[in-house]
Order: structure tokens, then sequence, then C-alpha cells
């Protein structure tokens, strides 16, 4: 069974995207055969890319879509990989890739328990290789 992040949140990007003007122009261009890669869907005439809600960069809208999937009791705090994975299930923006990492390094949870498993440093010592004869 795959962890999904579907909220409230989805109700508020179909509304946004009425706002944001770079959607807008892009539902235009669907209309007029001018892009493929973005299509309409088929509920309240949202915009999908690959069939992908897009998400426009308003009111902190991406910010709270990664919130909502990193600090899940579902999900608890999974690294950036597959916090990527789950929510490109759903949603889609310029440059999300790098945004989920950038969230994820940032997480001072994540960051804490990440110095927990990590072999404390020191100085390299050299190991005798015995020689055969």
């Amino acid at each position: 069974m795959r962890n999904k992040v579907e909220s409230s949140l989805v109700a508020e990007v179909r509304e946004k995207q009425y706002n944001n003007p770079v959607l807008v122009q892009l539902k235009e261009g669907i209309h007029k055969h001018k892009t493929t890669a973005f299509s309409p869907g088929m509920e309240h005439n949202t915009l999908r890319y690959q069939r992908r809600l897009c998400v426009p960069n308003v009111d902190g809208l991406q910010e709270r879509i990664m919130v909502e999937a990193h600090t899940s009791r579902y999900s608890m705090h999974p690294g950036s990989t597959k916090m990527y994975h789950y929510v490109k299930e759903i949603y889609w923006w310029n440059d999300m890739k790098r945004g989920v990492a950038d969230f994820v390094a940032k997480c001072s949870n994540c960051q804490q328990v990440k110095a927990e498993h990590q072999r404390p440093g020191g100085l390299a010592q050299s190991i005798e290789i015995p020689m055969w004869k």
C-alpha cells in the first residue's frame, strides 16, 4: 500500500490556479493546442502536468504541501527521495525535486536523527597488512 499526500490542499491548489497568470496562460495554450505536456483535468478544469496537479508558487502553497508530506503521522519525516516520490504522485511544480531536497535538509528534526546515526569522526588509523611468504 502506498502512502499518498491528499488533503484539503488539493482544493486550494485548484482555486489558486485561477489566480496564477502563468498557469492561466498554460490553460489557454491547451485550448489553442499550443502545448501538449499539460492537460486539463477532468474535474474543475484544473491544469495538470502528466496527470499531476500543477501547484502555483503563491501563498506558501508548495511549502505547506511539503510540510504536510514530511510531518504527517503516516510518513514520519521521510528522506528527500522518498518524500519526492510521495509528493510527485499528486503534485507538480517547477524544480520540485530540488525544493523537496532543500526542505528536508532544513528539517531540524531530521538533522538530529541523522547525526545520531552517523559514525563519530576521528583520525584515520593505518592498518598493517601482513606479508605472505
